[in-house]
């Protein structure tokens, strides 16, 4: 088998099936044999039925992950990697890859098909331009994920995992705050991949929550609330609200009074318990 963490094997290997990387769908392979198995190590695998990994690649992750887990569905987007995959996982009979994208695939029916209904965890190296939207589609589907661990870009890695009330949390960041509790576990030099990336990289596990820390009215006006708090961070959160959501700055300014917190406050200093009070005062008071 060849040496997956050998730049020139791997170059040998995709040369072989007529590869060549995709600036569109940002891949860079991570090819460091020292991550991947922590990585591996540290999603959970052993408490769950299966892990769903997200974008292979060449297959160094995917190969770890198996050596934890019963089964392994990994998920790719690009067809060309297939044979590619068919040739590095060669060895291994509890891997499955599937073709489609993670983002309109049902996920639901794929591990009520593969993982007898679950639980799994999910691990990835996620490309930029998709990393905020596939974890909120993982955190928000109600699937039973028990964690996911993914590697991101490092101010990624940050911004997600930014505690509520801190100058670097975002819509992003209170949301996952509401769903679980994101650690991150290391940093990864942009060394580590081929092609090497701008930046370096973190791998974060989110470690999905039984009951949110905060109990709100409507979840739906809730989440439309954050991202709204957050559309003009240079303005105060009375502002950015009713600059987006039908509701007066003269009501969001009394709901703030009224939960005692000062009408120029703006989105940063919020905490998860502010936004739910703030999202229930609004919802209940016919605000919403």
């Amino acid at each position: 088998m060849a040496k997956l963490s050998n730049p020139t094997e791997i170059k040998q290997i995709l040369e072989k099936h007529g590869f060549h990387f995709s600036k569109a769908l940002g891949q860079n392979f991570l090819i460091d044999d020292s991550v991947c198995p922590r990585m591996a190590e540290m999603c959970g695998a052993d408490e769950v039925k299966g892990v769903i990994e997200i974008g292979p690649g060449i297959g160094v992750l995917t190969k770890e992950v198996a050596l934890q887990a019963e089964k392994v569905c990994a998920i790719e987007l690009d067809k060309r990697l297939f044979p590619v995959l068919e040739e590095t996982l060669a060895e291994f009979e509890n891997i499955e890859i599937i073709q489609g994208d993670a983002l309109k695939i049902d996920l639901q029916a794929l591990i009520d098909d593969k993982f007898e209904g679950g639980p799994v965890s999910v691990c990835a190296n996620l490309p930029y331009y998709i990393t905020s939207p596939l974890i909120m589609h993982l955190l928000e589907s109600g699937l039973p994920i028990r964690s996911v661990t993914v590697m991101v870009q490092k101010e990624a890695a940050e911004r997600i995992c930014a505690k509520p009330g801190t100058k670097e949390c975002g819509a992003v960041s209170a949301s996952v705050h509401y769903h679980c509790e994101p650690e991150i576990l290391f940093h990864v030099s942009r060394g580590c991949f081929m092609p090497p990336p701008k930046v370096d990289s973190a791998v974060i596990r989110l470690n999905l929550l039984q009951t949110p820390p905060v109990e709100v009215r409507n979840k739906k006006f809730f989440f439309q609330l954050v991202r709204a708090s957050f559309s003009q961070r240079r303005k105060t959160a009375a502002n950015s609200i009713s600059s987006l959501l039908p509701i007066t700055k003269k009501a969001v300014e009394e709901a703030l009074l009224t939960i005692e917190l000062p009408i120029n406050i703006r989105a940063e200093k919020l905490t998860i318990e502010n936004f739910a009070a703030l999202s229930n005062f609004l919802f209940e008071g016919g605000e919403a």
